[in-house]
């Protein structure tokens, strides 16, 4: 499955992909716009894959659609309960905020989200999000507070499942759209073992 849009100064595309030979898919990623003031982006990923795997990310994806608004801490706590129910799920959350240029992102799980630049030397990770170990709706940790950073116009954040593999951002082609980034990523590093998934949303600047 592949979406793209932009919501703001923001361009995005998403790529998700089942592990072969099933039709299910347990990996989803998202993206939501917050009053027109914000993006919120997700990854999500429910436990294994299948149609349970597939449950329990649909139900997160409807929890994060009524709670858009809410803190990213409050989004997760919400998911969490609503999970209980279900295998649970690993997931990562980053709301871009446009008038304060700031990203916030929380993760729990195995979801992970790096904020990238160009660098002579290619790719550079400004920022990663710190990932917390749980699983949402089944063991969350005691506290999972979100982090802040500033994103630059330019600037290219990509948040993958772990069934893509270590190194996608080594070959992050930074003149190509983010369709073509994440079809990239999905087509080169996606792993045959599990579902996997990848966003890519890249700050284009001033909103047209």
């Amino acid at each position: 499955m592949r979406e793209h849009g932009r919501i703001g100064p923001i361009e995005w595309a998403g790529a998700t992909r089942s592990l072969p030979g099933e039709q299910a898919c347990g990996d989803y990623v998202i993206a939501l716009d917050v009053g027109g003031q914000a993006a919120l982006f997700a990854g999500l990923d429910g436990l294994g894959h299948g149609e349970e795997a597939e449950t329990a990310a649909l139900c997160a994806v409807e929890v994060l659609k009524h709670a858009r608004a809410e803190p990213l801490e409050a989004m997760i706590e919400l998911c969490h309960r609503a999970l209980m129910s279900t295998r649970g799920a690993a997931m990562t959350l980053a709301r871009i905020d446009f008038e304060s240029d700031m990203l916030s992102w929380i993760g729990v799980g195995n979801v992970t989200a790096n904020l990238i630049a160009k660098a002579p030397s290619g790719v550079a990770i400004r920022s990663a999000t710190p990932l917390a170990s749980g699983i949402v709706g089944f063991r969350m940790p005691d506290t999972v507070v979100a982090r802040n950073v500033a994103i630059r116009p330019g600037d290219l954040l990509v948040i993958a499942s772990d069934g893509i593999s270590e190194g996608h951002l080594d070959s992050v082609d930074f003149a190509a759209s983010a369709v073509a980034i994440s079809d990239q990523v999905l087509g080169k590093h996606a792993k045959d073992t599990d579902d996997a998934s990848v966003l890519a949303a890249r700050h284009r600047g001033a909103s047209p």
